[in-house]
C-alpha cells in the first residue's frame, strides 16, 4: 500500500539541508490539516507557517537549539485555543449553518449543549481539550508530509511560554502546543537517517476483544 510505504519511509528527521519545499506540496499538507476531524467540528486551533529565517533562528534558541528549526523550509506552529468561549462556539456553528444553507433543530440543540457545558469547565481543561484536537490535525500533517515525501520532525521540545511571547499568541487567545519543521533530510549529517525503524510488536500493541 502506497501510504504505508511512505509511512515506513518517514522518520523524525534530525538534520535538514535548507532546501525549499514546492508550494503545491505545502498546500496539500495544509489542506490535510484543514480536513482533520475535530470534536464537534470546532477546529479549536490555528497553524502558523513560518519561513522568515530570522524568526526561525529566534525560535531555535528556545527549542533546545535543534538545528531543524532553523534549517527547515517551513516551520509549522500548532496553537490551540486557550479556552472555549460562547463567541468561538457560536462562530463555528454559524459557519456550518451558512455553508449548509439551512438550520437543523438537532444541530441547534447541540449548540446549546456545548454553550452550557464547555465554557464553565475552566480554561486549563478547555485548553487541554483543544490541544488534543490540534494533535489530530498535526498527525494528518505528518502523514501528508510523508505522502509528499517531505521530511518532518515532530517537536514538543521547546519553551511554550517563550514561543507564545515571540508570536504574540496569548493576545490572540492561543497557546502553542507542538511544532512541525518541514524540509528535506541532510543525510550526511543526520545520525538517525539509516537506523532501523523500531516499533513494538503487534502482539504488544494490539488487543482484540
Amino acid at each position: 500500500m502506497e501510504l504505508l510505504d511512505k509511512l515506513k519511509w518517514r522518520y523524525a528527521t534530525k538534520a535538514m539541508n535548507g532546501k525549499k519545499i514546492a508550494q503545491y506540496k505545502i498546500d496539500n499538507i495544509i489542506e490535510a490539516i484543514s480536513l482533520a476531524p475535530t470534536s464537534s467540528g470546532l477546529q479549536p486551533f490555528e497553524v502558523f507557517i513560518i519561513t522568515d529565517q530570522e524568526l526561525k533562528d529566534k525560535i531555535k534558541a528556545i527549542a533546545w537549539n535543534q538545528s531543524v528549526v532553523s534549517d527547515c523550509s517551513h516551520l509549522l506552529v500548532f496553537a490551540a485555543w486557550d479556552n472555549y468561549t460562547e463567541a468561538r462556539i457560536n462562530k463555528m456553528f454559524d459557519l456550518v449553518n451558512e455553508q449548509r444553507g439551512f438550520k437543523n433543530e438537532g444541530w441547534e440543540r447541540y449548540r446549546q449543549l456545548l454553550l452550557k457545558g464547555y465554557p464553565p469547565r475552566g480554561p486549563e481543561v478547555n485548553f487541554n481539550h483543544a490541544a488534543k484536537q490540534a494533535y489530530i490535525a498535526f498527525t494528518l500533517a505528518l502523514t501528508a508530509a510523508a505522502f509528499e515525501q517531505v521530511d518532518a520532525t515532530p517537536m514538543e521540545g521547546f519553551e511554550a511560554k517563550k514561543l507564545d511571547e515571540i508570536l504574540g499568541l496569548r493576545e490572540k487567545g492561543l497557546r502553542s502546543c507542538v511544532l512541525l519543521p518541514l524540509g528535506y533530510r541532510d543525510a550526511e549529517n543526520d545520525w538517525l537517517v539509516n537506523l532501523k525503524k523500531v516499533r513494538k510488536s503487534k502482539a504488544d500493541l494490539i488487543t482484540e476483544i
